[in-house]
């Protein structure tokens, strides 16, 4: 996959070298002129935390953002200022404590929330739910007033319930558009093809793999099946791999000793994911990523899947296609999960 993000730090070598790039090119590599890209004011909730410093320092690295704004409970005004100083198209400002909040939403085209407490050894994504529930609906009833028609791209986990209770507050407020709100499950992705990758010895950057279903746990089911290119690997790797990109996340969480979860391969794949969107808004076509949104591939209200991006967010949401048995099976064991935790976040937006 080709991303902004990428793309910019190749125009920012290019840029110290000895013959430096056009000031325009990264710009003109997608297919726009400098005078064309349209004006576009990105929103990071939970800017100063673990995932969100440095996904602010992505997005503005992004030539799609013309405004950034931070924001956080404490600590913005110094990210903002830290990341303003780098020669990039955007304009940054920071915002702290929740009498700002509605200055940083104001106008956004693009909320990313980040924000809450991360995970730690021994807890699972439920195990925080109680704290960042909260968080997520207090944001989200600032998001319906202040920038409803905004795209929310949601982060903070468990985002199998947070997409939910987001979806109930905007209900409430009558602002629920449900093209525009995605649970961000690209750190899926990114670990599955970087693991699928290593043991089918393949280059990754060309390497396409599908991830469905939720994002935590054996919610998680990547397609190896529908992996491109293809490696035929045996059931047994396949299996091995699934494993793997199920639990990516206490992969990280225990390497880390306590110190600390995925944020900085989350930030990643954020600004993977907030590019994409920015592109489809942009009217860029044929933009497909995976996105835990409404849904009706399956039974379930909401589910994890392939979309393509478009002006108004979700253009369509694609079909799972053909799985293999070993993908149905985990498909049908992953459903009363995943049934469980939307439900809850559901209940907790309505009784709350």
């Amino acid at each position: 996959m080709r991303t902004a993000v990428l793309r910019s730090l190749r125009s920012a070598a290019a840029a110290a070298a000895a013959r430096p790039a056009p000031a325009n090119s990264h710009l003109l590599r997608r297919g726009f002129s400098s005078e064309s890209v349209p004006e576009r004011k990105v929103a990071v909730l939970g800017a100063a935390g673990g995932i969100g410093q440095p996904l602010s320092l992505l997005m503005k690295i992004n030539p799609l953002v013309s405004k950034l704004a931070l924001y956080d409970i404490a600590g913005t005004p110094g990210v903002a200022a830290d990341v303003s100083h780098i020669n990039t198209r955007s304009e940054v400002a920071g915002y702290a404590g929740e009498d700002q909040l509605g200055q940083a939403l104001e106008g956004a085209d693009l909320v990313i929330i980040p924000a809450g407490v991360p995970r730690k050894p021994g807890m699972t994504r439920d195990d925080l739910f109680n704290i960042n529930a909260g968080i997520v609906k207090s944001l989200c009833t600032a998001i319906a007033k202040y920038c409803p028609n905004a795209i929310v791209n949601m982060i903070s986990n468990p985002v199998n319930s947070t997409v939910p209770i987001a979806a109930e507050v905007f209900k409430k407020a009558g602002t629920y558009d449900e093209r525009k709100l995605f649970g961000v499950t690209t750190l899926d992705v990114v670990r599955a093809k970087t693991f699928y990758a290593g043991k089918a010895n393949v280059p990754v950057a060309g390497v396409n793999v599908p991830v469905v279903g939720g994002h935590a746990g054996i919610t998680i089911l990547p397609l190896f099946s529908q992996a491109s290119p293809q490696a035929n690997l045996p059931e047994d790797v396949i299996k091995a791999l699934t494993k793997r990109t199920q639990d990516g996340g206490t992969e990280v969480v225990e390497a880390k000793a306590g110190k600390g979860s995925a944020t900085l391969s989350m930030a990643y794949a954020g600004a993977v994911f907030a590019d994409a969107c920015l592109e489809g808004l942009n009217g860029v076509p044929d933009v497909v990523q995976c996105s835990f949104v409404q849904s009706s591939v399956t039974e379930l209200p909401f589910f994890a899947s392939k979309v393509i991006l478009g002006k108004n967010g979700v253009e369509k949401v694609l079909d799972l296609g053909p799985l293999s048995d070993y993908e149905q099976e985990g498909l049908e064991k992953l459903k009363p999960e995943l049934k469980a935790s939307i439900e809850k976040g559901i209940k907790f937006a309505n009784e709350n």
